[in-house]
């Protein structure tokens, strides 16, 4: 007999077929599936092609539409969600914690930015996705431009070893950046 995890009690392996793990006696499998038929080829994890014919009747008709879902992200929002998601996205990024003992406030963004070049490149890729967001939201181009020049100073500076980190976390380019787009949106009519 075999251990397979030291420290607990797991002693052995059960093998199952794949007729199991799909639970054909269950409620849930037996039910057909009633929504739209899926278009274009089924491709394995190495982009060949898979013909219908050679999938088990389990697998038949499974499809993930995000296009209907109320769990799609990308979804169809209203401008007010879109900001709402815009404004959380850049809090968490730049005012989430609180060092203890003081009032300084810092977010994932600083925690990103203590690797070394990578860390850099993640948060300006994601706060240059908030200024295009912002141009989806029909930000004209003086106020995307001064959004980039935040983006570019914060991205710049941050690039010093610590200083640039000390400076990412005081100043704070994707809550400027909606503050910014928030003025903006409150002068539009309507």
């Amino acid at each position: 007999m075999t251990q397979l995890a030291p420290g607990s009690c797991v002693t052995h392996l059960m093998a199952m077929s794949n007729d199991q793990i799909f639970s054909p006696g269950s409620a849930r499998a037996n039910r057909p599936f009633r929504g739209p038929r899926p278009q274009g080829p089924i491709i394995d994890q190495e982009g060949r092609e898979i013909r219908e014919e050679s999938l088990g009747p389990q697998a038949r008709g499974f499809r993930i539409d995000f296009g209907n879902s109320s769990a799609n992200p990308f979804a169809n929002l209203t401008r007010e969600q879109r900001l709402a998601r815009l404004d959380a996205l850049a809090k968490l990024l730049d005012i989430a914690f609180i060092v203890p003992g003081t009032n300084i406030r810092y977010g994932i963004d600083g925690i990103i930015n203590l690797i070394p070049v990578v860390g850099d490149i993640i948060t300006t890729a994601i706060s240059l996705w908030l200024v295009r967001e912002a141009r989806a939201l029909g930000a004209p181009w003086h106020v995307t431009a001064r959004m980039l020049g935040n983006v570019a100073i914060q991205g710049v500076v941050g690039t010093v070893p610590v200083a640039g980190d000390a400076f990412d976390v005081m100043f704070r380019a994707n809550i400027r950046n909606v503050r910014l787009l928030r003025r903006w949106m409150d002068k539009q009519p309507g």
